[in-house]
């Protein structure tokens, strides 16, 4: 820094007071720390009085640019020890609890029992010292099973037990795992079971339930068991039952799903198979809302015995599903972001899956082949939205008093 316009004390009130260049030479704090020091001894500031120096303080923080506090840390420094020197940094070291001997000593027991895992193998050095009197296992006995792992992954360790590898995750090749982004299209699907419950050990049968990201259209069938017998031709049909070409598949993690059937079976059929993400409970979230809100709420929670699957599936296909998707209005979200970036989603509209596809632009591009959409139209206009509801509540009477009779019989 070049001060020299700044001699004396009348000279540096007047820089003060005026708007003098202030020209730094060096912008490293050893520099700046070196300079303050200088002008302290120059001005021998511990002489002057009370008003020189705060004279001297403005000074220094106006060529320096340091804050108020800051400079004047620097000028206790001075005072005590007579010098303006930045401090070294120190880096903070934990005490070692562990020693040499002690990583050596767990090598030694990891390569006598075989590697096991972390917690037995904490139990093993417990047992040493407890019951077995071995003073040298006195600090491991109270060792962590995390820090054990710590000692394992170290260097020293490493070079007294070659025969040690770090528990390595089994990838399953199925599915990836990611939230699927459908960029507006349909033809993404949410997929999951419902159970109808069990019932003196007699299990249930099983809905498979599926819908359409963009459109909510949803398709529901049913199956005796969820075994790869029953379920593949099951979900194949289920696919064939949507009018529009399906592109994504994403399931959560149940081995119903995901497995290499199902994988060959997608892959086949050019769809796109993904898997729900650990702590991501809402990956799979608007399904699981579904199950609830049309499953659940039209089928109930008690039990229907699996043989009755083939009955509950032509319910489904002849009556609940065309129901739910031309007749059967569902809330449509609209995401608002704050300016924070929170997002919250509002349901200021409802309306049909078949009203939200046909909305869609150019719709008809991603019919299946053989369907158009005035085929569409004209089944939507076979009934009104209340008579479609009261045939359905027809057929579903008719339906569970077939199971009471054949229950009973």
């Amino acid at each position: 820094m070049d001060d020299s316009k700044a001699g004396g004390l009348e000279q540096i009130r007047a820089f003060v007071a005026g708007s003098s260049e202030v020209r730094f030479a060096g912008e490293r704090r050893e520099e700046v720390y070196g300079w303050v020091e200088q002008t302290l001894v120059r001005h021998q500031y511990a002489t002057l009085k009370r008003p020189d120096k705060g004279l001297v303080r403005s000074y220094i923080a106006r060529m320096t640019g340091l804050r108020r506090a800051q400079t004047t840390r620097l000028i206790t420094a001075y005072r005590e020890t007579g010098r303006v020197k930045a401090a070294a940094y120190r880096r903070t070291k934990f005490a070692t609890r562990y020693t040499a001997a002690d990583v050596a000593l767990l090598a030694y027991v990891d390569e006598a029992h075989g590697n096991l895992s972390g917690p037995a193998t904490r139990r093993i050095l417990e047992r040493e010292f407890s019951q077995y009197n071995q003073a040298a296992y006195q600090r491991l006995a109270a060792i962590s099973v995390a820090h054990l792992y710590r000692l394992r992954n170290s260097e020293s360790y490493r070079q007294r037990n070659a025969s040690y590898q770090p528990t390595r995750p089994t990838p399953i090749p199925i599915g990836e795992r990611r939230k699927p982004q459908p960029r507006g299209l349909p033809g993404y699907l949410r997929i999951d079971t419902v159970h109808q419950g069990d019932l003196d050990g007699r299990k249930g049968l099983y809905h498979i339930n599926a819908i359409d990201e963009v459109t909510q259209w949803e398709i529901a069938v049913s199956a005796p068991q969820i075994s790869e017998l029953w379920l593949m031709p099951v979900l194949e049909d289920l696919l064939k039952q949507f009018p529009f070409v399906i592109r994504g598949f994403h399931s959560d993690n149940g081995s119903e799903f995901i497995n290499y059937n199902v994988a060959h079976l997608l892959e086949k059929l050019l769809i796109e198979q993904t898997k729900s993400r650990a702590y991501h409970c809402g990956d799979n979230g608007l399904v699981e809302t579904k199950n609830g809100a049309v499953i659940r709420k039209h089928i109930g929670f008690g039990h229907i015995d699996a043989k009755h699957a083939q009955a509950m599936d032509q319910f489904h296909r002849d009556h609940m599903n065309p129901y739910v998707n031309f007749h059967r209005p569902c809330a449509v979200p609209k995401v608002l972001t704050a300016a924070n970036g929170k997002r919250r989603r509002v349901y200021l509209r409802w309306a049909t899956p078949f009203e939200l596809f046909r909305e869609l632009p150019g719709c008809e591009n991603h019919l299946r082949p053989h369907i158009t959409l005035a085929e569409l139209d004209r089944f939507a206009q076979l009934q009104s939205d209340t008579e479609a509801a009261l045939a359905m509540q027809s057929a579903k009477r008719k339906l569970f008093q077939s199971f009471g009779s054949k229950r009973t019989a």
